[in-house]
């Protein structure tokens, strides 16, 4: 698996914690379970919906050790070494491609407007790190804006760097500028939460990589596209717009998917570490309308992977 390019849909895991705090690493054996009965083609650790910028690195380790047993090989997974030194996402990155890691993603270090440091990270990253690298361009976050230019540069320039997760919105259009420059291949994701998937798709996007908590719908969506339905592909998007745009609500996402994630069995508890918005009454009352309108209200189990969605 490891020599084959990534595609499809890549979930980025929750990182379930008991009610008094700690890593759960029995509800993340849960979590890989319910995530490849749902059909996720690959999963993403430590990323942003992993709260890994609130772990210690002991925690950082569990997370690790207990996905990729669970895992057992049976779909790609990418490890996140984000990190605003470069030393550390390398030794991140080759502590990854120990563990059986198929790649690393990795957004720039936080608030750093210099495009040549930008390119230098990354160059040392794929360089040193051992494992091909996915570019997280997530502004909102890391408060760094990579244009066009500079994302071509890496992709034209930089042995190692495959694949980009772009996440500057509008991201339709900037996979299609990208796509329209670059020289050598190049995979690109959507992300922002699959609420643009369906446009990533027609720009030329290879998946997305995204936390959404009804994966099987993106995975859906993907399926009939790659096999030339997009009419149906579009329906199934339009279906499920109310619960991608809703979930994806900036600063509380996060705790509105671990709610959807606990109410569907495949976390045991919806805690998110604190500093964090939590799910209020409001919150729960509006989510509960929105289910309902869908009748996924009482969802929980996905379909078995082939038996698809409506």
């Amino acid at each position: 698996m490891s020599g084959s390019a990534l595609a499809g849909v890549f979930n980025i895991m929750a990182t379930p914690f008991t009610p008094d705090g700690q890593v759960d690493a029995a509800g993340l054996r849960q979590l890989v379970e319910f995530q490849l009965r749902a059909g996720a083609h690959g999963l993403v650790i430590l990323g942003i919906m992993g709260e890994a910028h609130k772990l210690r690195d002991a925690e950082r380790a569990l997370v690790i050790e207990t996905v990729m047993d669970q895992v057992a090989g049976r779909v790609p997974v990418v490890i996140t070494v984000s990190h605003g030194a470069t030393d550390v996402a390398v030794g991140w990155a080759k502590e990854a491609a120990a563990a059986g890691a198929v790649a690393v993603m990795a957004a720039p270090p936080s608030r750093v407007q210099n495009p040549a440091a930008i390119y230098e990270h990354y160059r040392r990253l794929a360089g040193e790190g051992g494992l091909p690298v996915v570019v997280q361009d997530e502004p909102v976050h890391t408060g760094v804006l990579m244009p066009v230019d500079l994302l071509v540069r890496i992709a034209d320039e930089i042995d190692g760097f495959r694949y980009i997760k772009l996440e500057e919105a509008p991201t339709p259009r900037k996979i299609g500028q990208i796509l329209e420059r670059v020289q050598r291949p190049v995979g690109v994701f959507g992300g922002l939460g699959g609420v643009q998937f369906y446009y990533e798709l027609c720009r030329g996007a290879v998946g997305t990589m995204t936390g959404f908590a009804f994966t099987e719908v993106l995975v859906e969506i993907y399926r009939r596209f790659q096999a030339g339905d997009r009419d149906g592909a579009r329906a199934v998007f339009y279906r499920y717009l109310p619960i991608l745009a809703y979930e994806g609500q900036p600063g509380i996402g996060l705790a509105i998917r671990k709610e959807i994630l606990h109410r569907r069995g495949a976390i045991p508890h919806p805690a998110v570490r604190q500093p964090a918005m939590t799910v209020d009454l409001g919150t729960r009352e509006e989510l509960d309308e929105v289910l309902a309108s869908l009748g996924l209200l009482h969802d929980r189990v996905p379909p078995a992977v082939g038996e698809g969605v409506g």
